[in-house]
């Protein structure tokens, strides 16, 4: 097959006058839709049809994308599942001259998905590893959220286990930047419970279904975006949650305090050292000021 893009080099066999040298080929991190098949670049198009092998999260999710564009490549699988055991045979296709693309179901590789053990083996075993750039779920929603961009987090899908999860949110309490979430529909009410608990009522914007017909933003306080989803009888597609940096602290008044405080008290088995502790670090007040308000809140309940 020719090769049209100057960029793309399918290496071949070289002969010197000591040996035959077998040139490595090129490991190229191309970039998918994340759901409009449309949202993929000529050359992440150019690359797929003259690559030797495709490495996909999901061979068969890939064959539709190649199928949409009447490409016939060469496909084997590589999620997280079996990454490390196909790395072998992957690198020794490198080093005998073969270049091979790799493809997460939707988006950038690696970002929340497979691929990075692949990487940096072969990094290590000196192969070029070249990004084919496109489309990502979190830049996506991060470009139409209207909140502060100069500076933001990627915290990708948080721990399935509660006790991380937690943990994962109180260390993220304090942070100031702009913080992106990837979480699945079946987990994302509780999930915005634990952040409203944790990190505070802030403000967010919920992204669904992005690119796609049904594309949705949700913007608002953590609350009000729960109790709309809590509204319907389910909610469908992969979710990216930003929630927004915590304020300065004189940004912060004492009704915001007494407000999050109330919130917090209505869960069942509430400890206020507990709960001044957390707020304190989120807040960057002083724990005791926390706590006295809570205990004085707490009084205020139980003689309503």
């Amino acid at each position: 097959m020719p090769i049209h893009n100057p960029e793309f080099i399918n290496y071949q066999p070289t002969i010197n006058n000591q040996q035959s040298t077998i040139l490595k080929g090129n490991l190229y991190v191309v970039a998918t839709p994340i759901g409009n098949m449309e949202d993929i670049t000529l050359r992440a198009l150019n690359i797929l049809r003259q690559i030797d092998i495709i490495a996909a999260e999901d061979t068969r999710h890939t064959r539709k994308l190649l199928s949409f564009y009447k490409i016939k490549g060469r496909l084997t699988s590589c999620h997280e599942h079996n990454e490390r055991k196909k790395i072998p045979a992957l690198l020794d296709k490198l080093n005998s001259g073969l270049s091979v693309a790799l493809v997460s179901n939707a988006g950038t590789p690696l970002l929340s998905d497979p691929g990075y053990h692949l990487i940096k083996e072969a990094a290590a075993s000196g192969i070029q590893v070249i990004p084919v750039p496109g489309v990502s779920a979190a830049i996506t929603a991060l470009s139409v959220a209207g909140l502060p961009t100069d500076s933001f987090i990627f915290a990708g899908f948080p721990a399935r286990k509660k006790a991380k999860r937690l943990e994962q949110l109180k260390q993220l309490a304090g942070e100031r930047r702009t913080i992106i979430f990837y979480e699945s529909p079946k987990r994302i009410l509780k999930f915005l419970e634990e952040i409203i608990m944790v990190v505070g009522d802030r403000k967010g914007v919920l992204s669904r279904e992005m690119t796609k017909l049904h594309e949705e933003y949700i913007r608002g306080a953590l609350s009000d975006i729960l109790s709309r989803l809590k509204e319907r009888p389910e909610v469908k597609g992969e979710c990216t949650l930003l929630v927004g940096g915590r304020k300065k602290k004189e940004d912060i008044s004492m009704k915001t305090i007494r407000d999050e405080i109330k919130k917090r008290l209505q869960i069942k088995g509430t400890r206020l050292s507990e709960l001044a502790k957390e707020m304190s670090k989120q807040y960057n007040i002083s724990k005791n000021k926390v706590y006295n308000e809570a205990l004085k809140i707490k009084q205020e309940n139980q003689h309503a």
